[in-house]
Parts: C-alpha cells; sequence; structure tokens
C-alpha cells in the first residue's frame, strides 16, 4: 500500500508539472504539495467514509505524509509576484504578501493539526473523522483569506 501512495504522489506531482510548464518553479513547487495534500487528504477522508477499507498502514502513511508536507519551509515557494494579480495559474491572493507572518502562521497551524492526525491516523478509522475536521478547519483558516476561488 505504501507503494501505491507513492505512485500516486509521484503522478501528483507530475501531472502539475506537466499542466503548469509556464508557472514559475515557486509557483510548481507550492501547487505539486498542495496536490500531495490533497491525495493523502483523499486517502484518510476515503477510509473515514468508509468508501475505502480501513487500513492502518495505509493510514499512518498518508498522515505521515501530509505531515512531511506541513513541515517544509515555506519561505522560497512564496516569492512576491506570483500571486494571482501577477501571473495566471496560481489562486494565491495578493494579501498573502501583506500578512505574511499570519499567512505562515496558519501553516504552522496545519502542521499542528497534521501532526496530531498522525499521532492517531494507525489507531483506527473512528479516530480519522475527528482529525481530518481539525486538518480541514486549518486549511479552511487559510483559504478564506488567503487563496482565490476557482
Amino acid at each position: 500500500m505504501k507503494k501505491t501512495i507513492t505512485v500516486f504522489a509521484a503522478l501528483a506531482v507530475c501531472a502539475t508539472a506537466a499542466t503548469a510548464q509556464d508557472l514559475p518553479q515557486p509557483v510548481k513547487a507550492r501547487q505539486g504539495q498542495f496536490n500531495i495534500l490533497a491525495l493523502n487528504l483523499g486517502v484518510l477522508g476515503g477510509m473515514a467514509k468508509g468508501a475505502v477499507p480501513y487500513d492502518a498502514e495505509a493510514a499512518q502513511a498518508a498522515a505521515d505524509n501530509i505531515v512531511a508536507i506541513t513541515s517544509l519551509n515555506q519561505a522560497a515557494m512564496w516569492p512576491e509576484g506570483t500571486d494571482s494579480m501577477s501571473i495566471d495559474g496560481t489562486r494565491a491572493q495578493p494579501v498573502i504578501w501583506e500578512k505574511m507572518d499570519d499567512f505562515h502562521s496558519k501553516w504552522e497551524d496545519l502542521g499542528a493539526a497534521a501532526t496530531e492526525m498522525a499521532s492517531a491516523a494507525g489507531t483506527g478509522q473512528q479516530a480519522l473523522g475527528p482529525m481530518l475536521g481539525k486538518v480541514g478547519g486549518a486549511c479552511k483558516a487559510c483559504h478564506d483569506t488567503y487563496r482565490a476561488p476557482e
């Protein structure tokens, strides 16, 4: 199962790179990390809903992947001039660069929620829902202010 998750993560990164050839490298990198987050959250969400059989090893691997992504230092991925008003292909609102400390704080909050989820993901399906709620809340807290709608 770990190999399957790794293959899907690699495919997500490749798909992002293939569709975003004209974007600056920092934008490609941050979009890739968000695709990997989405992939792993999907694995956990499927298990939490019962749409996919719970697998403790796969749940733990997905949660650990989320922790790894949220542990990345974000500084190099958010240079000025890579917002949605400056270039096409990103949903990053210009307000990010006006409130960078708050933006980074929200990323740290996501990391804390991910770490908490990782401590419970392998313990059973019943643990996933509440933990995913916390991670989703951390995502929403940032998206509400810093991500443009589709």
